[in-house]
């Protein structure tokens, strides 16, 4: 049934919310009320001045009853639906929407409500899995605990103890506690400091994705004059680079970053943008770099030339992510344990093979993306020597509505509601029966 079809249906829902009588409705405004009891239940068409006047009877705009719920509701019911993964009424929707839109609205809150959930639950997961601090402080905690009772079972099982001894199983159970209290109150600290979940790093990987993330992952400085002694003046006293780690991570980027601006300028790639648009082939072939480094230059346009959003994630050969640049639908996890199911990883299998392959999310109804791959040797590549392989994948929002199958991936298995993906090396928290 059309939204313009629905006009009754909103009029019964109007009055019903102002607790008007139907006989009331068709007195103020000169019919029956069999003749409304028709128009409310979609038996006659309605339009003209009898809609006017229900409208001024009912304090509504005559749009709201004749037009319906509006076209936002009504595609965030789709998403929602769409991300539900159950079956659905699909085609009543807009009868949905137009009959019952505060329930309608309440679907649609709930299953944004549940998305942030999710999006929580993937960073708070991550963060337990390898954030470096938390493993060393529940450690120290549990080995305290250990400790303390293990001294105190042999205290209360060995009454006959000598003086000497027992005095020496107090003073570790003493100590013990002590540095029970310093690694509590030592987490509790660092649990209540943290106000942004998802700003917090706790590794020299995620401190080098912070600062990059604060320049938009571009430095006009090292497009003009790529020097030492800029790279140096960059990083020189930045607090997001506290650990020395960090700081080398972040000249060994910056430095790669020159050199890449070196070998395909800003200027050259601006100008065959113009003619190929976001095409990794094309621009290859005109411009004369290989495909890892072309990934990486426009992975790091300039938001004035408005390509929109461009996210990049790189690999060693072990799987490990050693570079990720995030966007917005397409979620990444912390440095490890991504879904195998990413030509990321395809690629390496496949080394020197452009792969390209349409992407969507599980869990993630409106993310559509492009992905490009390939996995390239780098580092020396001379006879006698083993070579180091690194797979990069550019990731490239697509336009909602585009008619394509989509291979469905996670982010990593823990977190991902697929319940029949063959690649699952472990059960999921989100999904419900596993």
């Amino acid at each position: 049934m059309s939204r313009s079809a629905l006009t009754g249906s909103r009029i019964r829902e109007r009055r019903s919310m102002m607790e008007m009588r139907q006989a009331d409705l068709a007195r103020h405004v000169g019919i029956s009320a069999s003749y409304l009891n028709l128009i409310e239940h979609n038996r006659r068409r309605i339009g003209g001045k009898l809609l006017m006047d229900i409208a001024s009877a009912l304090q509504i705009e005559p749009a709201a009853l004749s037009e319906g719920a509006e076209a936002h509701l009504v595609a965030r019911l789709r998403e929602a639906a769409a991300d539900g993964g159950k079956r659905t009424e699909i085609e009543r929707v807009d009868e949905f929407a137009g009959r019952f839109p505060g329930w309608a609205e309440l679907v649609v809150e709930k299953q944004r409500r549940i998305a942030a959930l999710e999006r929580t639950v993937e960073v708070l997961t991550d963060r337990l899995t390898h954030d470096p601090f938390l493993s060393a402080a529940l450690h120290d905690i549990l080995t305290a605990v250990a400790s303390i009772r293990s001294t105190s079972s042999i205290l209360v099982e060995t009454p006959e103890l000598e003086p000497e001894w027992r005095g020496r199983f107090q003073r570790n159970i003493n100590e013990d506690s002590q540095r029970l209290s310093e690694a509590s109150r030592s987490l509790v600290s660092y649990l209540d400091g943290v106000d942004d979940i998802d700003a917090s790093s706790t590794s020299p990987q995620e401190e080098l994705e912070a600062f990059l993330a604060t320049h938009d992952f571009h430095f006009p400085d090292l497009e003009e004059s790529p020097t030492e002694e800029t790279i140096n003046q960059l990083i020189h006293g930045v607090d997001l680079l506290r650990s020395t780690s960090a700081q080398a991570l972040a000249v060994s980027h910056l430095t790669q970053y020159v050199q890449d601006a070196q070998r395909l300028p800003l200027t050259r790639l601006r100008s065959v943008l113009g003619t190929y648009g976001l095409d990794p082939s094309a621009l290859a072939a005109n411009t004369g770099v290989d495909l890892p480094l072309l990934f990486r230059r426009l992975a790091a346009l300039p938001k004035e030339l408005e390509y929109g959003p461009i996210g990049l994630v790189v690999c060693d050969a072990s799987g490990t992510l050693i570079f990720r640049k995030q966007i917005e639908g397409f979620p990444l996890p912390r440095f490890g344990a991504a879904c195998p199911l990413w030509p990321l990883f395809r690629a390496l299998s496949q080394p020197m093979m452009p792969l390209m392959m349409d992407l969507t999310q599980a869990g993630r109804g409106a993310g559509h993306f492009r992905s490009y791959s390939i996995a390239q040797a780098v580092g020396d590549v001379s006879f006698g020597k083993s070579m180091r392989f690194e797979a990069s994948m550019l990731v490239i929002p697509e336009e909602a509505g585009v008619e394509k199958d989509y291979e469905l991936v996670g982010v990593s298995c823990r977190i991902c509601p697929s319940a029949t993906c063959g690649a699952r090396r472990e059960p999921s928290i989100l999904a419900e029966g596993f």
